[in-house]
């Protein structure tokens, strides 16, 4: 079962959409059976690769109100992102431009390590407020996850993979794009936004069903627990 998931790498519910689909993969029992590609998507193409303003000011601007103001619209989304474990910190976080580091992560994807990219570039956005449209902040995430830093410098500094990440978000915008997160399961169903956990396993049920995939059982309890193997028991 494939899962395409598109994304952008300042998009909040992004973050929280991945967590909620891990979790729902998780307890469904169909790890062995599903692959996650995560696609392209820019929410704002015209973005500075970085900026002085505020996460808030930022806000402020786009919906004509204060910063006060736009602080209390992020307290619900900070809100959510708890409830799977994460802590956005708004308060330091800056708008960024995200084309070179979708350029980078299809670089990942080419070298193996596609999720591990993809975590890493939300966690450093969300959670530790780094300026992701910096080349340097992006060459140390890329080393951070076993990388080549002089490769990546290299692809940073030519034109490498823009023709990829521009064909993902125009396949997307074919496919019916027009937020982010959007996930198309075996190019059969679509799910759009962060939905909660549940709906992702029911959906991830249903296409296993169609497909005639047995999903594996979880096993629960504690992991040392006694257990008897034919006549030997563990005492």
């Amino acid at each position: 079962m494939k899962i395409e998931v598109w994304s952008d790498y300042v998009c909040p519910f992004c973050y929280i959409g991945k967590r909620r689909l891990e979790e729902a993969i998780q307890t469904s029992g169909l790890t062995e059976n599903i692959e996650v590609q995560f696609k392209a998507y820019e929410l704002d193409p015209n973005s500075p690769a970085i900026s002085d303003k505020s996460t808030y000011e930022m806000l402020a601007e786009k919906y004509q109100t204060t910063p006060e103001a736009a602080k209390q619209m992020t307290t619900s989304v900070k809100q959510q992102a708890q409830t799977v474990g994460l802590e956005y910190d708004f308060d330091r976080i800056k708008p960024a431009n995200t084309f070179d580091a979708h350029r980078l992560a299809k670089w990942a994807e080419a070298q193996g390590k596609p999720a591990e990219a993809s975590e890493r570039l939300l966690k450093a956005y969300f959670i530790e407020a780094q300026e992701i449209g910096r080349h340097e902040v992006l060459l140390n995430l890329i080393e951070e996850i076993g990388l080549d830093r002089t490769q990546a410098a290299a692809v940073l500094a030519s034109n490498a993979f823009e023709t990829e990440v521009k064909q993902e978000i125009e396949e997307g915008m074919s496919l019916g794009v027009q937020g982010v997160p959007f996930f198309v399961i075996n190019r059969k169903y679509a799910i759009s936004g962060a939905q909660p956990a549940e709906a992702f396993e029911e959906a991830l049920r249903k296409v296993a069903e169609e497909e005639g995939i047995s999903p594996k059982l979880q096993t629960l309890g504690q992991k040392n627990a006694g257990i008897c193997k034919d006549d030997n028991c563990e005492i």
